[in-house]
């Protein structure tokens, strides 16, 4: 079995170079000799030879305690089945039929299921029934790839858009790290291949303006209107808003000031993430009469093409000629605030974003308006003399 040695190795600064030292035996050589095989993982920790002063001792006893907490863990990782002790038995597994495997795994979340079915047919089109995990390499994941990029069509004969490319390889991706996380592969061949770049999508949006005609606009489903102008106000998605139930809303009484405090306290259904969100008392007026604990705070809204196609119909009585779909409120919400000095982590924070690199996406929109404005100014005739 492969050993794991912390190591120590003289600089010619005077300091000693921390390293860990993966030994795998013994190999003998065509030529009769025996050569010894060994990796090394150098850990940028470094210990002062001759320590003189406390503070030097303290300095080296840190940085041995933080290496011999990092040796502990690739011991862990060792007997976890990586670094080449894969279990022989798991990589005869079929590459297919652990990708299903990783597919059912995700069965509760219908978008990200649906997402890992499209992207199977793909893989089932490249790759023959007998491909085993012991058959990846470098070769066939770049293949893979290529495939993405310049053989695949959709339904309708036409190419994959770069997110859908982006999305595909990505399912390929995590199915293939799940691979070497379980012991099933011996080196994770997919991260030295770079993935597609998403193409940055278009978020359509209300201003402020907009969304005060639209609200003073009669819409033909009333409980429609309610739940996309709640959106509006809370950011809050659909499929969030839909299950909504009034034991997940909180009024919570006056604070110091003489102003009311609301709060909806519910699981995202997309990240799985609890949010303990605040509303304003607007926000909460558009939740109407409270019932009971397990009732559906917005009981009887359905998603459906009827229902967009009410939507739009609406945007269109008040004059509004964009693209509008129900996330549109939550993009709305994002601008909104953003326009009104929330600052960006704050406003991630309330999205319920796990990245603020998500919600960055809204302030380059921000910063766009901002040029647009500059040349709103009258262009004036300019007499400097």
């Amino acid at each position: 079995m492969m050993k794991v040695h912390l190591r120590k190795k003289k600089l010619k600064t005077g300091r000693q170079s921390l390293y860990l030292e993966f030994y795998k035996g013994v190999k003998t050589l065509s030529n009769g000799k025996v050569k010894h095989l060994r990796n090394y993982e150098y850990l940028q920790l470094y210990l002062i030879e001759d320590p003189k002063t406390t503070a030097e001792k303290k300095k080296n006893q840190e940085q041995l305690e933080l290496a011999e907490q990092i040796l502990a863990i690739r011991k862990a990782e060792v007997y976890q089945g990586r670094y080449n002790l894969k279990n022989d038995t798991k990589g005869k597994v079929g590459l297919l039929d652990f990708y299903v495997q990783k597919k059912e795994e995700r069965y509760q979340s219908k978008g990200n299921y649906d997402n890992w079915d499209a992207a199977q047919k793909h893989l089932e089109a490249y790759c023959s029934p007998s491909i085993t995990l012991d058959d990846i390499d470098l070769d066939f994941i770049k293949g893979y790839k290529k495939y993405l990029d310049t053989v695949a069509v959709t339904q309708s004969n036409k190419k994959l858009s770069q997110n859908t490319k982006n999305a595909y390889y990505n399912k390929f991706k995590a199915c293939l790290n799940a691979a070497f996380e379980e012991g099933y592969l011996n080196e994770n061949y997919i991260k030295k291949v770079k993935g597609f770049s998403a193409a940055e999508s278009t978020r359509e949006y209300l201003t402020s303006d907009e969304l005060q005609k639209l609200s003073k606009t009669p819409c033909p489903i009333p409980l429609l209107k309610r739940a996309f102008l709640f959106s509006t106000l809370s950011g809050i998605r659909w499929s969030d808003i839909n299950k909504l139930k009034w034991s997940e809303v909180r009024d919570e009484g006056v604070d110091n000031s003489g102003n009311f405090i609301f709060r909806i306290v519910f699981q995202q259904k997309k990240t799985e993430g609890v949010e303990y969100l605040y509303i304003s008392q607007q926000a909460r007026e558009l939740l109407g009469e409270r019932r009971g604990p397990n009732d559906r705070v917005f009981k009887g809204l359905k998603y459906s093409a009827h229902m967009n196609l009410q939507l739009l119909r609406w945007c269109m009585f008040a004059g509004i000629h964009k693209h509008i779909t129900f996330h549109s409120a939550r993009h709305t919400n994002a601008v909104l605030l953003l326009e009104n000095g929330a600052d960006i982590y704050t406003v991630s924070k309330r999205l319920g974003h796990r990245e603020i690199r998500t919600t960055e996406i809204y302030a380059k929109i921000i910063d766009k308006k901002m040029k647009e404005a500059a040349n709103l100014l009258p262009k004036l005739n300019l007499d400097l003399m």
